[in-house]
């Protein structure tokens, strides 16, 4: 790589951190908007 196998590999890691904790994340916010609901159904 000429030298920028550094840059290429690291950006290349916190792109796939990124979208790794992103999808972590998400994951998270599904299940509390899911125990959510039920609540919400109740009170209405």
């Amino acid at each position: 790589m000429r030298g920028y196998g550094l840059y290429v590999w690291g950006s290349f890691g916190a792109c796939a951190l990124g979208m790794l904790i992103e999808s972590l994340w998400v994951r998270q916010r599904l299940r509390t908007i899911q125990s959510r609901l039920p609540k919400q159904e109740l009170n209405g």
